[in-house]
């Protein structure tokens, strides 16, 4: 069998220059497109989790940083704006001719919901999901998540302070919850469970309901 490949893509938006970074598997079935958070990029501990375990079971990862990122900012931009440079990179993520599964982790993943049915994502993968900012949770985003209009994985951490688990209310969508993980799917060293742990559940769940999907 052959090996997965690594590429980089620069993609215009009107936001800027976009990238996506290609972890193609052999053989793919699909393609997983993951957009970053608005405190980090593609470095995020559960993306390259991803990364490294899905193309072994016939998935396609694409890594997909906004031009924000890209041009070096620090904060990010609108989620207007993030969402107009989602939609110009459809196009690319689409371009295998595969069924494209939307995914984010955090920000990425509001853009991931808001935009997944317009564009004709098979899925909605969401890590990470803010269900609301820390503290405020009368703040809620939960309509982004109920409003997807596709399949729907949601991974949260067990002290993410953006909502945990038992905050998220009743939905057309599977939840699945990373014991002792925060916002960023770390775990405290003295947790019942090591990172490495935590990441294999991550992508072991994201792989095996990625295998239910219809397509």
């Amino acid at each position: 069998m052959a090996s997965m490949t690594t590429r980089t893509q620069s993609v215009r938006t009107p936001a800027g220059e976009a990238r996506i970074t290609w972890h193609t598997a052999p053989e793919a079935a699909l393609v997983l497109a993951v957009g970053h958070g608005a405190g980090g990029g593609i470095e995020a501990r559960d993306l390259q989790a991803l990364a490294a375990a899905l193309p072994g079971r016939g998935v396609t990862v694409a890594l997909v940083e906004q031009p924000w990122r890209v041009a070096g900012k620090k904060v990010a931009a609108a989620p207007k704006v993030l969402d107009e440079g989602w939609r110009a990179l459809w196009p690319a993520l689409a371009a295998p001719g595969l069924p494209v599964v939307a995914g984010g982790r955090s920000a990425g993943a509001r853009v991931a919901c808001r935009t997944a049915a317009e564009l004709g994502a098979a899925a909605v993968l969401a890590l990470a999901f803010p269900l609301h900012p820390p503290g405020r949770p009368e703040k809620s985003r939960a309509g982004e998540l109920l409003g997807a209009g596709r399949p729907t994985l949601v991974v949260q951490g067990a002290r993410d302070p953006f909502g945990g688990p038992a905050e998220f209310p009743e939905g057309p969508y599977t939840l699945v919850e990373v014991p002792y993980a925060d916002h960023g799917m770390a775990v405290p060293k003295k947790a019942g469970t090591t990172p490495q742990e935590a990441l294999a559940l991550i992508s072991r769940s994201v792989a095996d309901w990625l295998a239910r999907l219809e397509l």
